[in-house]
């Protein structure tokens, strides 16, 4: 290969964008390589960079559509005027719908809706009418969310798939966690940090820490003006052996959340892009800090990958009192479209001590904020300031998640109780393992055998495999001569591939984010031959500098 035609320099600025947005300058150099490609077999761009997966949930979306026809049958049975339909009644409505259910055996969905339906009366101990009402008129959309933080019995469903694939099916005994839905992860990302910061908990210049690699956003919100906090950065940089990461945290690295000052700590879990859920050593460590060093450190965990990863338990579960629990639904079940986020907080919790602790002047500003909402707002759980922060206090009556949103959170939690949603749950986890093994058997790459790893995306460090393979000699070479991202901008332009640097996640800079979610299985075979090819160009470059 080549050396690409970007200039040193240009590959320079744009490194300091966003790795989201630097993936727009690798897909327009590999959109014009396979347009000079065309009718050749090496024609399509693949794109790894993109987390999005290319697979969906379809049981669960056939039992949504299979209740939405439900739902217009017991509209029009309440009036029936051309178009006009009215609002399904409770009252017998259970009934009704075991009887819609015997008359449409043929409807895709259906079976799956009557199992999600029984499963929660039997788990929760619902009502059953008061269940397929709440069911039914929300996928309708026919009113506003009440309560606005999140549906009754959409709030236990939800609860109860988070204790089962979140919390071993072990919740913190005597310390329930009250849920928030939200438009994806992303929203609950920024509601948190606006209403630490509204609420007093948070000020400008304050000391975060973020467990690194991580997901951009995180790094990059806290620089933005509103914020300007000052980040201590704990980072993965342990090694299994030479030039092979294990993306691991040092006890000392830990150690630096053993500072008072640092208030709030942010992390995904597993992590993104490494993909490893977090050992229970380091669990241990926070909890240790927690209870000795830093007792008000409040914990923010995405969890949005812990179905990749068997046996996998939250930080949440360990520390119930200090942390916020960030869900998403988007990528286990092919959904980033629909924007299906939770946060969660245990009732118990140190940041509604926070507030209680507050200065009189700070209490008189946020009665004043929330003061519009009830007689007593120094009693609105933080959770609940969430909500209103979320619609600017004034739109609060209007708050929360859209109903048929809710619902459709609903079934893919209640899908994923039974026996089908565990096996697609398998399925899944094989899915993106066998994209790891075809990449790794292309490229010739090794990494650390790891039980914590969900494999949805993987880091791999070019320069520490630079060293394995040609010793030191050769990364030194590397570091010397090139821009880290010079890889991604020679693997772009001249084989059609675009993946993501790893250092716009605060990663080794000569590291890249490679998608295991979003490509057919043989396209990891044929990125790991490109690697394996930009490895021996390099090599052979090296040779002839000599």
């Amino acid at each position: 290969m080549a050396k690409p035609s970007v200039s040193r320099e240009e590959m320079q600025r744009l490194s300091s964008l966003s790795p989201f947005e630097l993936k727009g300058a690798f897909i327009a150099l590999a959109e014009k390589y396979a347009e000079g490609q065309k009718g050749k077999s090496t024609a399509n761009m693949l794109n790894a960079g993109r987390g999005n997966p290319n697979w969906i949930a379809t049981t669960p979306r056939e039992a949504f559509y299979a209740l939405g026809y439900y739902a217009l049958t017991e509209s029009r049975r309440v009036w029936t005027a051309d178009n006009l339909g009215g609002m399904p009644e409770k009252e017998g409505i259970g009934g009704r719908f075991d009887a819609w259910v015997r008359s449409h055996p043929e409807l895709p969905g259906v079976e799956m809706l009557k199992d999600c339906v029984d499963l929660a009366v039997q788990r929760f101990g619902f009502d059953r009418d008061a269940w397929i009402h709440e069911l039914t008129d929300s996928i309708i959309g026919d009113n506003y969310p009440v309560p606005d933080r999140m549906l009754v019995h959409a709030e236990q469903v939800v609860r109860g798939y988070l204790h089962d694939e979140l919390m071993q099916a072990k919740p913190p005994a005597g310390n329930e966690l009250d849920i928030f839905a939200t438009e994806g992860g992303t929203a609950a990302m920024c509601y948190i940090f606006d209403s630490l910061m509204k609420n007093g908990l948070l000020h400008k210049g304050d000391k975060i820490a973020l467990m690194t690699p991580v997901f951009t956003p995180y790094i990059e919100i806290p620089e933005l003006e509103d914020y300007e906090f000052d980040t201590v950065m704990v980072s993965a940089n342990k090694f299994a052996e030479t030039g092979v990461r294990e993306w691991r945290y040092p006890a000392e690295e830990v150690a630096k959340l053993e500072d008072p000052a640092v208030k709030l700590l942010c992390l995904v879990n597993p992590s993104n892009p490494p993909s490893l859920a977090l050992s229970q050593r380091v669990t241990d460590q926070i909890k240790q800090i927690v209870a000795t060093k830093n007792p008000n450190l409040i914990i923010v965990t995405d969890d949005v990958y812990a179905t990749f990863v068997n046996g996998f338990r939250t930080i949440a579960t360990d520390l119930p009192r200090n942390t916020l629990l960030v869900y998403s639904y988007s990528k286990h079940y092919g959904a980033t479209g629909h924007r299906l986020g939770v946060i969660g907080l245990a009732q118990d919790n140190v940041i509604d001590d926070a507030i209680a602790a507050l200065g009189p002047d700070e209490k008189a500003r946020l009665n004043k904020r929330y003061g519009t909402l009830t007689l007593e707002p120094e009693k609105i759980r933080f959770i609940d300031r969430l909500v209103a922060d979320s619609r600017q206090v004034a739109l609060n009556h209007t708050a929360g998640l859209s109903l048929p949103q809710q619902v459709q959170m609903v079934l893919f939690s209640l899908f994923d109780l039974l026996p089908e949603g565990q096996d697609y749950k398998a399925k899944l986890q094989g899915i993106v393992r066998q994209r790891l093994e075809l990449l790794l058997e292309g490229s010739g790459m090794k990494i650390a055998e790891d039980s914590g790893r969900a494999g949805y995306y993987i880091e791999l460090d070019l320069l520490a495999e630079a060293e394995r393979v040609g010793g030191q000699p050769f990364a030194d070479y590397l570091k010397a001569n090139y821009v880290p991202t010079e890889p991604l901008f020679r693997l772009a332009e001249q084989t059609g591939v675009v993946l993501l640097n790893g250092g716009g996640f605060d990663g080794p800079e000569w590291s890249v984010r490679v998608s295991l979610a979003n490509l057919d299985d043989l396209d990891y075979l044929k990125i790991g031959h490109h690697l394996k090819e930009i490895f021996a160009d390099y090599r052979d470059e090296w040779e002839q500098a000599k």
